[in-house]
């Protein structure tokens, strides 16, 4: 609290108003403080600047005594009754919202070089009070970006009618925003995904290891190696495409070499997916060989890998 400051005029005193009514509690609407603010029926002078209202969310109290002062002073038919009196002049205020801040900060950040996509962090930030009624306009004087570090420093202006110009000078840091696809709930490893089980989301780059799912694309119809959880992002290193071959399955064992194909059975020793390469056991000669994935539970065999299988799992079949 604090209290109004007397005013004193070099003019003559007034002729009395009739039968003032003081104002015990007031709501200010406006930068200043007026005599009609502390007594109703002022009279002529009601209209008359005592001083400067308080800062928004704060209020004055007028002692008795300063009241009788001021009532003196300007002509106004009022006399305390008691030592008691008081009148408290309240000036409501309200909380800027932190966007009306930060949208045109990003914008001059981007036009010196920061992010398009943005959020900044603002450690120990306030949000400024203003009064209740205003409707203010938020101006970026200044603003320097240091890209390396993403750090800042900025200047805005915060302005409009019924309140006084504010100056709030702000630091912190630029983090880059990137879209990415998530789960939208925990997948097992070996799900093959669909474009049911992803969904968007805006991540601070930063958090980001490595390179992740961005589009359906990279995604859907790749197999997860191990389980994900809802919500993060999914690094394409977790992504393989289908096992064609499942260890311990049955394969079809190919071999090529010119005027023969030579087809075997064979027990894999490993999975894989379509291209890779992995062991086949040859149930006839015990021996195990690597073969290409060509297709489900299939493989061929290069003609130097191994000689051509004999017994009754090969079948030869001339071109």
């Amino acid at each position: 609290m604090r209290r109004l400051p007397l005013i004193l005029a070099a003019v003559a005193v007034a002729v009395p108003a009739h039968g003032a009514t003081l104002r015990t509690l007031t709501t200010l609407t406006a930068p200043v403080v007026k005599l009609s603010d502390l007594f109703d029926d002022a009279g002529s002078r009601a209209d008359r600047v005592l001083g400067p209202a308080p800062a928004p969310g704060e209020r004055i109290v007028v002692e008795a005594a300063q009241l009788a002062a001021i009532a003196r002073q300007f002509g106004v038919d009022w006399r305390p009754t008691s030592s008691a009196d008081r009148a408290v002049l309240d000036r409501p205020g309200k909380l800027m919202p932190r966007a009306s801040i930060t949208e045109p900060l990003l914008a001059a950040l981007a036009r010196v070089g920061a992010p398009a996509e943005a959020e900044l962090e603002l450690p120990g930030f306030d949000a400024p009070l203003v009064p209740a009624e205003a409707q203010p306009s938020v101006a970026v004087e200044q603003v320097d970006y240091e890209g390396t570090s993403g750090r800042f420093t900025g200047v805005v202006l915060i302005a409009g009618p019924a309140m006084a110009p504010m100056r709030v000078r702000l630091s912190g840091q630029v983090d880059e925003i990137i879209h990415v696809l998530v789960p939208l709930h925990r997948l097992s490893a070996g799900t093959v995904l669909r474009a049911g089980d992803l969904t968007p989301a805006a991540v601070r780059a930063a958090s980001v290891r490595g390179d992740v799912v961005q589009t359906a694309s990279e995604a859907v119809g790749q197999e997860l190696r191990h389980p994900m959880p809802e919500g993060l992002p999914i690094p394409l290193a977790e992504l393989q495409h289908p096992l064609a071959v499942l260890k311990g399955a049955h394969v079809g064992m190919e071999l090529r070499v010119p005027g023969l194909t030579v087809v075997a059975q064979g027990t894999a020793m490993e999975g894989g997916a379509l291209g890779e390469r992995i062991q086949v056991l040859n149930p006839v000669s015990g021996l195990a060989v690597e073969g290409e994935i060509v297709g489900p539970d299939r493989v061929t065999v290069a003609p130097d890998n191994v000689p051509l299988p004999t017994g009754r799992a090969a079948q030869v079949a001339a071109r």
